[in-house]
């Protein structure tokens, strides 16, 4: 099994960063792609950004050009650096993970809290 742990929200001003940060533990040799998601008050969860196993990324539009995504194997965490926020940006930002344990799963973290401020 692979648990993780979301970090770095926080109340930020409209123009603002955040880093948030997701710790991989368990069978994270079995992690291939990690992912980030959100979710606002009354809206569905929606996909944000991915980075693969080889380091490929990929962005929602929404986001594109303001938010990164990257990993550090050596510390079995991924981050998503968040710039240029807006208050439309505010949500609970998720991180999954794609591994394997008899076949394939999915492991979610418990979500950490993005408010920005006008």
């Amino acid at each position: 099994q692979v648990q993780l742990v979301e970090s770095g929200g926080g109340l930020v001003q409209a123009g603002g960063s955040l880093r948030l940060s997701c710790a991989a533990s368990g069978s994270v040799l079995t992690i291939s792609s990690m992912g980030w998601y959100r979710q606002a008050p009354g809206k569905q969860r929606e996909w944000v950004a991915t980075i693969t196993s080889g380091g490929s990324t990929a962005y929602a539009d929404s986001v594109k050009g303001r938010f990164t995504v990257s990993r550090d194997n050596a510390k079995n965490t991924g981050y998503l650096q968040v710039n240029s926020l807006k208050p439309e940006d505010t949500a609970v930002y998720y991180c999954n993970a794609n591994y394997y344990s008899y076949g394939p799963k999915i492991a979610w973290g418990q979500g950490t809290q993005v408010t920005v401020s006008s």
